[in-house]
C-alpha cells in the first residue's frame, strides 16, 4: 500500500512542528506547509523523509501550485492538518478591516483552499481532514473580535466538511486547543496572565504541543475511524468551566 502521507500546515514551529514529528515517529510520511521558507527549511532538516511546501496558504494560486507539486511527487495524501494560523488581538472599535481580513485569510480562508484542494486525493486514500481552531471559538474573549470568529467559523467548516465529505469516506474533525506553552505564548503572556490561566484550568497548567499533537495525531489515525465531525477542545478543562469562577470552586 505504501507509506501514508501527511501535510501540515503552518509546520515551521509550534503545534504544526510537533504534530510533524510525532507523527513521523508513527510512520508517517510527513508534508510541511509553511509560507516562512527559511524557518521551514531549518524544520524539515530536522525531521527524517519530510519535505517542504513552502506556499502561502491564504492565496489561491499557491494552493494550486502546493497540489500539483504534492500529486506530481507523492501521488497521495491521506491526512491534512490545517494548522497554519495568525493571531491578531485589539478591541472591536480598533479593529481595522484590514486587521479582520489578514487573520480571515489565514485562519478562516486557508482551511477552505487546501481543503477544498486536497478533496481528490483525500477520495482515493478515503482519508482525514484535522483542523486547528481554539478555544477562543467556543468561549468569547476580549480582544479576539477576528480570531474567536475565525476560530469558530473553521468549527463550523469542519462540520459542513463531515456532512458533505463522508459519503467519500473521508473524515473530518477540529482540534481547539486551549493555552498551550508555545514561544509565542510565552512571549506575550505576562506572569499574571499565566497566573489567571492557572487558576481558570481544573488541570491548573497550560498544555503542551506535544500534547496537542498527539490529539491531532489521534484524529488523523485509523484508531479515529469512526470519528467524524468532532469538535475536541484540548484545553485542561476550560470549556468545561463555562463561567464558573475559580474562587467558587475551591
Amino acid at each position: 500500500m505504501g507509506q501514508k502521507v501527511a501535510v501540515i500546515t503552518g509546520a515551521a514551529r509550534g503545534i504544526g512542528l510537533a504534530t510533524a514529528r510525532l507523527m513521523q515517529a508513527e510512520g508517517w510520511q510527513v508534508g510541511m506547509w509553511d509560507r516562512d521558507r527559511p524557518a521551514l527549511m531549518a524544520a524539515v532538516a530536522g525531521i527524517p523523509d519530510a519535505f517542504a511546501l513552502p506556499y502561502d496558504v491564504s492565496d489561491p494560486d499557491e494552493v494550486a501550485r502546493a497540489f500539483a507539486d504534492l500529486r506530481s511527487t507523492k501521488g497521495r495524501l491521506d491526512a491534512l492538518v490545517n494548522n497554519a494560523g495568525v493571531a491578531e488581538f485589539g478591541p472591536i472599535e480598533e479593529t481595522g478591516f484590514d486587521m479582520w481580513r489578514r487573520v480571515m485569510a489565514t485562519n478562516l480562508d486557508g482551511v477552505f483552499l487546501c481543503s477544498q484542494a486536497a478533496i481528490p486525493l483525500l477520495r482515493a486514500s478515503r482519508g482525514a481532514i484535522v483542523n486547528i481552531a481554539s478555544i477562543s471559538g467556543l468561549r468569547a474573549s476580549t480582544l479576539r473580535v477576528a480570531y474567536g470568529t475565525s476560530k469558530a467559523a473553521v468549527m463550523q467548516l469542519t462540520m459542513q466538511q463531515a456532512a458533505e465529505l463522508g459519503e467519500y469516506g473521508i473524515r473530518a474533525n477540529c482540534v481547539a486547543p486551549g493555552p498551550v506553552r508555545t514561544k509565542l505564548a510565552m512571549a506575550v503572556h505576562t506572569q499574571e496572565i499565566i497566573d489567571a490561566y492557572h487558576d481558570a484550568l481544573p488541570l491548573n497548567r497550560y498544555g503542551s504541543e506535544a500534547e496537542i499533537a498527539e490529539a491531532i495525531g489521534f484524529l488523523c489515525s485509523e484508531k479515529a475511524s469512526f470519528i467524524t465531525g468532532q469538535v475536541l477542545a484540548a484545553d485542561g478543562g476550560f470549556q468545561s468551566t463555562g463561567v464558573g469562577l475559580p474562587a467558587l470552586r475551591r
